[in-house]
């Protein structure tokens, strides 16, 4: 009896396989909207991926850049997109766990209205100053706000987006007072460092690694655990001034709830070819990125346990929306 069920087991995956094959899926671009500026840390990563994905599915996976209200807007059109592949997100964990706990009402539910798909990297961070600014390290600008209470200007991508919450979470940890700027994606927020608009920010090392090296932005800090080996020079930011303080974000690919299962296990399994690459995986690292790649269930997991961390660190800390 056991070997017949065995038998239908076998049968019934075949038939499983057999129907997802038939799809033919794609058979047309999927559009991965990525609901942040061009050129930011995840926009730069999606790029490199979505590149790979497109030449081994034989369909171009077209990036979309729709910026605006730290993200909200392009999770929205994710969240209402048809389930059926062919629209998916690439987000930062901001999108998907700060402003949940920041925004009382949403249009959508991280948790409800999305499949996941993948963790593709982890975003490293520095903090960044404008040429002109005396500070050296992230003691130097503690110091600085001290002295000077809100009299310093800080950069981010918008309300409730990484680099605001960043900020705040140093600020409040260093006990001090900065101004916070808000601007319409990462990249003009470090354009306006480097111009001297804002003194300094927190950002991705992918959004302002070529400023760095082009010498128009000093990078100060990082805010990984050790060094980083592409900027072996620059301390951390909890080895300068302030011990303790880590942070980064992340890219993960989304799907809008009810995609086909099949079809995620697919875009997952893309992922990780992608991922494996060495080619890939050098322009990634090169961004200031680490590599991971996860299940569509290890994604779960991670998003509903980074809610439960922000919603606790944005209580502690008292982070508003202004």
């Amino acid at each position: 009896m056991s070997a017949f069920y065995r038998m239908l087991g076998a049968f019934a995956l075949c038939t499983t396989l057999n129907a997802s094959a038939q799809t033919g899926y794609p058979s047309r671009p999927i559009h991965m909207i990525v609901p942040l500026a061009a050129a930011s840390a995840v926009d730069n990563a999606a790029r490199i991926v979505a590149q790979h994905m497109s030449m081994n599915m034989g369909q171009q996976v077209v990036i979309e850049n729709m910026p605006g209200a730290s993200g909200l807007i392009g999770a929205e059109r994710v969240a209402k997109s048809a389930p059926d592949g062919y629209t998916i997100g690439g987000f930062n964990d901001s999108i998907m766990t700060m402003l949940p706990n920041l925004y009382p009402k949403m249009s959508w539910d991280i948790l409800k209205d999305f499949e996941p798909v993948s963790l593709v990297a982890t975003v490293e961070w520095g903090l960044v100053a404008n040429n002109n600014a005396p500070y050296k390290n992230a003691g130097d600008l503690i110091a600085a706000a001290k002295t000077e209470p809100g009299k310093i200007f800080y950069g981010s991508g918008g309300n409730g987006s990484p680099q605001h919450i960043a900020m705040a979470l140093f600020a409040s940890n260093a006990g001090i007072t900065l101004t916070h700027v808000p601007y319409k994606g990462a990249t003009q927020a470090a354009l306006d460092v480097a111009s001297g608009q804002v003194q300094v920010a927190f950002q991705g090392i992918a959004t302002v690694a070529s400023l760095v090296r082009g010498g128009k932005l000093k990078l100060i800090g990082v805010t990984t655990r050790a060094r980083l080996p592409q900027f072996a020079d620059v301390p951390t930011v909890a080895e300068s001034g302030l011990p303790g303080f880590e942070f980064n974000s992340w890219f993960a690919i989304m799907a809008p709830a009810g995609t086909p299962t099949d079809i995620i296990t697919r875009l997952n399994a893309e992922i990780a070819k992608a991922l494996a690459d060495p080619e890939v995986r050098e322009k990634l690292i090169a961004q200031g990125l680490t590599v991971r790649g996860t299940s569509p269930q290890e994604l779960g997991t991670a998003t509903r346990d980074q809610l439960a961390k922000y919603a606790r660190l944005i209580k502690q800390s008292n982070i508003t929306l202004e």
